[in-house]
C-alpha cells in the first residue's frame, strides 16, 4: 500500500476559513497564496482566531482557490456583500506574527471598513505580505523565510495520525464519562494531509518528504495552541485535543500533532500524489 496525499489546503487570509484545493503550486515561502494576507491590530501584531473567533467564520479566496476569481482576494461573510480586494502598492508597513518581525502593505480602506463591520471591531486592518520573515536560525537555513505563518511554511499532517489521536479521545471521554468529541482535521489547519502505508506519528522521525516531484526538508513538530481547542464550524471552545495530547503527546513543556516543512523545491502538488518519506 502507497501513501498519498490526501488533502490540500490553503488559508489565503490568516486564520480564515479553510480553502480545500486539489493542487496547489509551491514556491520558496509555502503553497502560493498561503496566508499572504493577514488582519492586524493597530500595533501591527497580527489578529488570530485564538484572540478572535469570528475570524473562522470569514471566507477569503484568491485565484488559487477560486481559478475564475478576477481579484487578488474575494472576502466573504454572512450577512455582508462580498468584497473585492486588489494588491496594495503602497510603502511597506511593520508588522509582526506573535512579536515576530516582518513588512506588510495595507489593503485600501474599503477592505478595512468590510472587516470591521464583518468583526464587529473598529480597531483592524488587512494586510499583504512586502518582505518575508526570516526563519528560526536554530532549525532554518540560510535565505529560508515564510509570509505570515506562525512558524515555518508548511504544514503536514497525518491521518494515521488523526485516526490514532481519536480513539485517545474516545478512551478519555468514556473514562470521564463523557461524550467524545470528534476531532477533525480542520483542527490543526495543515497544508498537507497524507494517508496511506503509515504508522501513528511516523513522521515524527523523517528528515524529508517527497510530494509529487517537489520536496520539502522536515523541521519539527508542530507544538499546539489552545486555538486547537476551537472547533471551527461552532467557535465552541471545549478541552479537546489538547488535553489528549498533553496524556499522550507531551514533551519540553508543549504538545505536539503534525510537521513543519520548509520546501527545499518548487513545482506543484496535487490531490493523489505519492508521497515518499526519507528517514
Amino acid at each position: 500500500m502507497s501513501t498519498r496525499l490526501e488533502r490540500v489546503a490553503l488559508h489565503p487570509v490568516k486564520s480564515t476559513a479553510v480553502r480545500a484545493v486539489p493542487a496547489a503550486a509551491v514556491e520558496p515561502w509555502g503553497l502560493r497564496d498561503d496566508r499572504r494576507w493577514m488582519v492586524v491590530t493597530p500595533d501591527g501584531e497580527g489578529l488570530t482566531a485564538r484572540e478572535e473567533h469570528a475570524l473562522f467564520a470569514l471566507t477569503a479566496d484568491t485565484p488559487a482557490t477560486d481559478p475564475g476569481l478576477g481579484a487578488a482576494l474575494r472576502l466573504r461573510a454572512d450577512g455582508a456583500d462580498d468584497l473585492l480586494v486588489e494588491p496594495p502598492h503602497g510603502e511597506p508597513v511593520p508588522v509582526t506574527v506573535h512579536g515576530r518581525a516582518l513588512t506588510g502593505r495595507l489593503a485600501d480602506d474599503a477592505a478595512h471598513a468590510w472587516l470591521r463591520d464583518a468583526l464587529r471591531r473598529t480597531d483592524v486592518r488587512l494586510v499583504h505580505v512586502a518582505d518575508p520573515r526570516p526563519l528560526n536560525p536554530t532549525h532554518a537555513r540560510p535565505g529560508e523565510a515564510t509570509a505570515f505563518a506562525d512558524g515555518y511554511p508548511v504544514t503536514l499532517a497525518s491521518a494515521a495520525s488523526l485516526r490514532r489521536l481519536g480513539d485517545w479521545v474516545a478512551e478519555t471521554a468514556l473514562e470521564r464519562g463523557e461524550e467524545p468529541t470528534t476531532i477533525g482535521i480542520d483542527r490543526f489547519r495543515p497544508n498537507l494531509v497524507v494517508d496511506g502505508d503509515l504508522e501513528p506519528f511516523e513522521e515524527d522521525g523523517w528528515s524529508a518528504v517527497t510530494v509529487g516531484a517537489v520536496t520539502f526538508r522536515v523541521v519539527k513538530p508542530v507544538d499546539r495552541c489552545v486555538m486547537t481547542t476551537l472547533d471551527p464550524a461552532t467557535r465552541e471552545r471545549g478541552h479537546e485535543p489538547i488535553r489528549t495530547l498533553a496524556r499522550h503527546r507531551r514533551w519540553e513543556g508543549a504538545t505536539w500533532f503534525a510537521v513543519q516543512l520548509v520546501p527545499v523545491s518548487t513545482g506543484e502538488v496535487r490531490v493523489g500524489d505519492e508521497v515518499r518519506p526519507a528517514r
